[in-house]
């Protein structure tokens, strides 16, 4: 098959009679199902070629200035253009444009015209499609967005309403355990921190109980004492006897304050650790001069062992000496007269240990984990209340230890007694150092 250019060369060269020409355009019109529309170039914008069908679609033929417009278009490089051809077709079409010359002049002017008024349709039908699966896309996202934010941020608003309650003082809240891992991890380190508040707020509640008892109790008897003997309720021949019983709640008395404002010292960083090397071992003799009277009194019998005559510490000495009078205290305090108390130091790689024993009643199984917590003190059921105290005593020893860096354990057994074992950063002899020190300086290294 002919093109609708080798047609129209055909007739302009006289090898095809017009009538001819018409029927092979008509027949290529069909094929392609399109309408063709040819004008002459000439100046008169006649039409060369109409195909039947686009007669049915155009109203009108084109004016010649729309002709020379159009020449005008296809000489620019544009072949295409849609909608409905200048007003002249009723359906909206897609028409291509082409010249035909001869001898490098325009002759005739082809229109091929495809009718697309079903693609409009199609395109709208789709655009409409297309909108709404956009307006069901967006609800969709919107919803999930919901969804997810509420998801994300539930956990966050059920801890801000529980942290309400801890700052009422309401510990008994929990948040409870949600699905994804975050959240679930957020809900445990929340109920975690807050059965410590709520721990800590029960020992706090016990202490001001008992700190109120202990200073209550001094008092009141000091009072009754010195009422006494200023109405003559006590005559002269027992001032003495009296007194001593006030000095010695007024010592009491004092040194629970002193505990107290050792551990806020301690707690606030405001000690600050003055590292000296010492020999440990002189330090509880030293110590234990102390305790002299009160293990006479009790009958006690000290064991020392020593692995080494002199054993050499790096540590703050007058810290270190409040560790070891609390520790002793405490084994003297909880262990029956004619009872042994053990002391032991030993080196062991780069540390040093030191170990205090009692034989006494031991610390309850339940109470072992809670000894060194702040103002936690052992049940009166198992301690005697001459032999209670605030419950400072361990904590100071633990915190003076964890500012050295080190570690304090305790090991009991009821009813055969407790070992307070902690150490110490080993350090060499003073003597050992200045060997090292003179060798050092004889072969000139810094």
């Amino acid at each position: 098959m002919r093109s609708i250019g080798a047609v129209e060369t055909a007739v302009v060269q006289g090898q095809l009679t017009r009538e001819a020409a018409d029927l092979e355009l008509a027949v290529i019109a069909r094929h392609y199902d399109g309408l063709i529309d040819i004008y002459a170039v000439d100046g008169t914008g006649s039409h060369y070629y109409q195909a039947e069908k686009w007669r049915t679609l155009a109203g009108r033929a084109l004016s010649q200035g729309e002709l020379e417009r159009l020449i005008a278009y296809i000489a620019s490089g544009q072949k295409q253009t849609t909608g409905y051809f200048h007003g002249v077709s009723d359906l909206p079409v897609l028409t291509s444009c082409a010249l035909l010359t001869q001898n490098n002049v325009a002759t005739h002017v082809v229109l091929f015209h495809t009718d697309i008024s079903d693609v409009k349709e199609d395109t709208r039908s789709v655009a409409v499609e297309i909108g709404l699966i956009a307006v069901v896309g967006l609800l969709v996202a919107i919803i999930a967005v919901y969804y997810t934010t509420t998801a994300f941020t539930k956990p966050f608003m059920e801890v801000n309403e529980i942290v309400q309650q801890y700052s009422k003082g309401d510990y008994n809240a929990r948040i409870p355990i949600s699905d994804t891992e975050e959240a679930t991890q957020l809900a445990l380190s929340f109920n975690a921190m807050a059965d410590q508040l709520k721990d800590l707020e029960a020992t706090r509640r016990s202490f001001v109980a008992n700190v109120s008892h202990e200073l209550r109790s001094p008092l009141t008897s000091m009072r009754g004492f010195l009422e006494a003997m200023q109405d003559g309720t006590i005559g002269p021949d027992e001032y003495e006897k009296y007194i001593d019983i006030v000095l010695s709640e007024t010592r009491r008395m004092t040194s629970m304050v002193n505990d107290l404002l050792d551990l806020a010292r301690i707690e606030s960083g405001k000690t600050a650790i003055k590292l000296e090397i010492f020999d440990i071992n002189e330090l509880i003799r030293r110590t234990l001069i102390t305790f002299e009277a009160r293990i006479s009194e009790r009958r006690m019998d000290v064991d020392i062992k020593f692995a080494q005559e002199q054993c050499y510490v790096e540590a703050d000495p007058a810290q270190i000496s409040q560790v070891l009078r609390n520790l002793i205290d405490n084994a003297i305090k909880y262990s029956p007269e004619d009872r042994k108390l053990r002391i032991a130091t030993y080196a062991l790689k780069r540390e040093v240990y030191v170990s205090i024993q009692d034989f006494g009643q031991g610390i309850p199984t339940e109470d072992v984990p809670h000894v060194f917590d702040r103002f936690y003190k052992v049940e009166k059921a198992h301690t005697p209340s001459k032999q209670s105290g605030t419950g400072l005593g361990l904590s100071i020893v633990k915190r003076i230890i964890d500012q050295h860096g080190q570690r304090i354990t305790l090991k009991s057994t009821k009813g055969k007694g407790s070992t307070f074992t902690f150490t110490l950063k080993r350090a060499p002899s003073p003597k050992r150092q200045q060997q090292q020190d003179g060798g050092r300086q004889r072969y000139g290294i810094q």
